[in-house]
């Protein structure tokens, strides 16, 4: 039961840091309200912009986050768990949020390696 409510959680918050109405033109600006990991790298909570290039994503901190990270991606297997909004996804593990999926569209999707 913990581990269901824990991954409602995660999609919730997913949900929420890309709420726009609007599908993804290439470049997105996100708010994720938790430090997560990405290829290795933590980056704190904040504002993002999300630049996907073909299969490699480009996350760069905006508004004085200076954190910044290159991260190649695989398309995603399923649909966007938010339907037709984009979104994150993030899993959870050792306590950390891992960025898993970004999502422009229902049935497009990148996974990060």
């Amino acid at each position: 039961m913990r581990l269901v409510i824990r991954n409602a959680a995660v999609l919730a918050a997913a949900i929420f840091v890309l709420g726009s109405g609007t599908a993804w033109a290439g470049v997105e600006e996100v708010k994720v309200p938790f430090p997560f990991v990405v290829h290795g790298t933590t980056l704190p909570s904040g504002t993002y912009r999300i630049q996907r290039e073909g299969d490699v994503l480009e996350i760069q901190g905006e508004r004085g986050n200076k954190a910044a990270v290159f991260v190649g991606a695989v398309p995603a297997a399923g649909h966007d768990p938010a339907g037709k909004e984009p979104s994150l996804t993030f899993t959870h593990h050792d306590n950390q949020y891992w960025l898993a999926d970004v999502w422009s569209s229902p049935d497009d999707g990148l996974a990060v390696r």
